[in-house]
């Protein structure tokens, strides 16, 4: 079952792969070795919401918690910066305040159909979950 306690959620390789083929990424921003879904990323160690992101195609899958909205927050800064695209994957929380004030009609939103099953878990997510596109 999921836990609140366990921020790491592993995003599913095909549902990644597809993403990937549109974007091409080059960075993984909130990653450990063993998820990682680019050569190029950012552990807890790193701190990935001190990093720069400029000129990437990024991938975030962020730690799921308290901290989305400031991982939300770096999406939108970050894609401001000249040749820098940021995707992220998160639950579709459409009632809190970075929804509000970083994702909505800043972004482009898809919207998951049914619930993934994040990493090697056998239920599904809790949430539903989006995908929001910086250009």
């Amino acid at each position: 079952m999921f836990s609140s306690k366990d921020e790491v959620w592993s995003t599913p390789q095909d549902f990644y792969d597809k993403l990937n083929e549109e974007f091409h990424f080059t960075l993984d921003p909130c990653a450990l070795p063993s998820n990682a879904k680019c050569s190029r990323f950012y552990t807890p160690d790193d701190d990935g919401l001190v990093q720069d992101w400029g000129g990437n195609v990024v991938f975030c899958n962020p730690p799921y918690g308290r901290k989305v909205g400031a991982w939300i927050r770096k999406c939108y800064e970050e894609s401001q910066k000249p040749d820098t695209t940021v995707v992220a994957l998160v639950f579709a929380r459409t009632d809190t305040a970075w929804f509000h004030d970083y994702v909505y009609g800043k972004a482009e939103v898809r919207f998951v159909r049914g619930r993934l099953k994040f990493g090697n878990q056998k239920n599904a997510a809790p949430a539903p979950s989006m995908v929001v596109i910086y250009r």
